[in-house]
């Protein structure tokens, strides 16, 4: 099956994951750490990212960013693979690919996903039982925007800016946000758009965004399962119903 293409737009945000070849650490100690996170800066910077929220995980990382440029995000992350796989192959002494191909990603809807999407990826050692609280997680955007952590890799969002007047006040706008658990719908939401190469975002949003980039942006819609009697029931029924009409 062919890959879908990625919907890229300058000004939009996306939300991005990439995984360590067969889930295998790409991070071994805090060197590693430092070094990864030191390269996301430079890379951000050079090639026109705003990273609004990051988690740095053992085998996998998540970015949410606005490119500047189409070509921002692609750049960004070659930059990543060229020069961390180097550092992390003359380390160890290893060779061969450290990514489980491509990476993968989503444009989203800043008005309704944008912090749902942060709190999605602030909170993955969380959920992956790494720590008990958020903010025990050094690798993640968490502490800047929760606990007023100086992180130069951060970009705030203005929709995060529009949580409250001051920094302390959207400081604990945010940490109660976070208190309350992404709904079980949010979540898997976020992970097919992201997996699927699909649009995070309603059938509005979805509409706009076609006619900017001449593609469906959303799955269509199934009318069930094809397979099951109740549907073909269903069909054979709706069949009858078009030919006593037509007669």
């Amino acid at each position: 099956m062919a890959r879908l293409p990625r919907f890229v737009l300058p000004g939009y945000p996306q939300h991005l994951i990439q995984r360590g070849l067969d889930h295998r650490p790409y991070l071994r100690d805090e060197a590693d750490y430092w070094y990864f996170w030191e390269s996301l800066v430079k890379a951000s910077e050079k090639f026109g990212c705003a990273i609004h929220a990051y988690v740095l995980m053992p085998n996998h990382f998540h970015l949410l960013l606005t490119p500047q440029a189409e070509d921002s995000v692609g750049k960004l992350m070659q930059s990543i693979g060229r020069y961390y796989v180097k550092y992390f192959n003359e380390r160890y002494l290893v060779t061969g690919p450290l990514w489980e191909g491509r990476y993968r990603a989503t444009l989203l809807d800043p008005q309704a996903f944008l912090l749902p999407c942060a709190r999605y990826v602030e909170l993955n050692p969380v959920r992956a039982g790494l720590v008990a609280e958020p903010g025990d997680y050094d690798w993640s955007s968490y502490g800047c925007h929760a606990l007023g952590v100086e992180d130069r890799l951060v970009s705030p969002h203005p929709g995060y800016q529009r949580l409250g007047r001051s920094n302390k006040a959207r400081q604990a706008a945010y940490r109660d946000l976070c208190a309350t658990p992404l709904e079980t719908a949010t979540v898997q939401r976020i992970r097919d758009a992201t997996n699927k190469s699909w649009l995070l975002g309603d059938a509005a949003f979805a509409r706009d965004i076609e006619g900017l980039v001449n593609r469906r942006a959303q799955p269509r819609q199934r009318g069930g399962d094809r397979r099951s009697p109740a549907f073909r029931a269903n069909r054979v029924a709706a069949t009858r119903e078009s030919l006593v009409a037509s007669r």
